[in-house]
This record gives C-alpha cells, structure tokens and sequence, in this order.
C-alpha cells in the first residue's frame, strides 16, 4: 500500500468517526426551580433536581424498531450507565456494547451530587462505571459479566435486519 493510500484510509477513517461522534446526542432532563420539567442537549443548572442525561443519536433505537424481547426487558428491567465525561475508555466501552445490542438505556453523570450518592449506596463507592439491569448492579466494566446480566434479563442478543446500525455477526 503506498503513503498516499494509507493517508486517505486514515482520513476517511477519521471523518467517519467525527461524523459518528456527532450523531451521538445527550438530551438532558431536569426540574427546574420553578417545578417545571427540562429537556435540552445543555446540561442542566448547577441547581437543577431530578437531572439525568441519556445517550441519542447512533446507539439510540426508537421503541418501534426495538426487538420485542428489547422491548419486554426495558419494561421489566431498565437499563441505566452511572458514570462521567472524563471516564472514556471502561464507559465508552460500556456505551458501545450497549449500542451494538441496540438497548435503550439512561446515563447518569456521577458528578451530579444526588446521583454520586446514589452510586455510593449501590456499590459502597464511586467507582465507575456501574450498570444497574432491573435490580441487578455491576461495579465496573467487563464485556463478559454485562453480555451475561443483559442477557439474563431478556434482552435480544442483537439487532436485527433493517434496524439502524444492525451490522451482520
């Protein structure tokens, strides 16, 4: 391969990333002071109540398209990411499990004081990241234990054909 095919791999390899990054969306909801509830794609005011953040855009799957066993499971179990921006790879690596599996889920930042609490009384500490399946909490990442409790709970092992972002095993 010559440097000139390398340079535009990677370049190709580079904008296809920005553009994936960019579909990625983080819609936010609070309560406001005033009692009212907030969505927005800006994080909440420092005195926001009841804030939480989940992930749109790429991974995120609307409930029609969702597989019927996805969709059982998210009623019966929901799915929720604890963790922070400046945890990158363990939560990105969570993140993109989640997205490949097309499970709708719900992040909470740890750097909300309520939410830091929560994790504390879920683990005993503020070790991220921590998935929460149903009633089932997971302290940290591992591909193996996730796969295992998500498909514990019911969820589809995959996307299906003509769904965003199936891609064939």
């Amino acid at each position: 391969m010559k440097a000139h095919d390398i340079i535009k791999a990677t370049c190709f390899a580079l904008l296809f990333a920005a553009l994936h990054a960019q579909a990625q969306q983080t819609v936010y909801k609070w309560v406001d002071k005033d009692g009212k509830t907030q969505f927005s794609d800006s994080p909440p005011p420092a005195d926001a109540k009841n804030s939480t953040a989940s992930r749109m855009g790429g991974g995120y799957v609307d409930e029609g398209q969702m597989p019927y066993a996805t969709r059982m499971a998210a009623q019966k179990s929901p799915v929720v990411l604890y963790a922070a921006p400046e945890c990158t790879d363990l939560c990105t690596q969570g993140r993109q499990l989640l997205g490949r599996r097309g499970i709708p889920f719900t992040e909470k930042n740890v750097k909300d004081k309520a939410v830091e609490a929560e994790v504390k009384a879920l683990i005993g500490t503020n070790e991220i990241p921590v998935l929460r399946v149903g009633e089932t909490t997971l302290k940290g990442f591992s591909d193996e234990a996730w796969t295992v409790t998500l498909d514990q709970a019911g969820y589809a092992k995959g996307r299906l054909p003509g769904q965003p972002g199936y891609q064939p095993q």
